[in-house]
């Protein structure tokens, strides 16, 4: 299965606010972005079970720094789907979601928003909608595969 998750306020605090992994001396210097707490054992789990883990955000950061990211954390990711491979790929398939996880063959999608799971209703793919104040949030997912 090819799980996909977002960045910001689902795994990278900015509005939300929740605990982040610890930071080595290198992601201290490099000044990357640090990750909610407990992906690590998330992703190394769903890693153990055969998955694909995908990044898929609507910002603009650069695909190679992301990658980095959680690479440095040891646990590197499969592809990453930022703003503008989404713009080139819908371009000619324009949908009103904000996200379309089924152009890029993935089976669910896990985000803060809402929002996005009512997009996922209208235009049938699944989705884990988690809250920042759920503290189990890697149950969350997991149950929810």
């Amino acid at each position: 299965m090819i799980i996909s998750f977002d960045l910001d306020d689902t795994l990278i605090p900015g509005t939300k606010t929740f605990g982040t992994e610890k930071q080595t001396f290198i992601q201290r210097l490099t000044g990357l972005e640090k990750i909610r707490y407990g992906t690590v054992h998330l992703f190394r789990e769903l890693r153990s079970n055969g998955h694909s883990i995908y990044i898929y955000t609507t910002s603009f950061r650069p695909a190679a720094r992301t990658r980095l990211t959680f690479y440095l954390y040891g646990i590197p990711v499969d592809k990453v789907i930022n703003q503008q491979l989404h713009d080139r790929e819908l371009r000619e398939n324009k949908t009103r979601t904000s996200k379309y996880p089924p152009a890029f063959g993935i089976d669910v999608h896990v985000d803060d928003s809402p929002g996005l799971r009512i997009e996922g209703e209208r235009f049938d793919f699944r989705t884990i909608i988690v809250d920042e104040n759920d503290k189990d949030w890697t149950r969350t997912v997991l149950r929810s595969l």
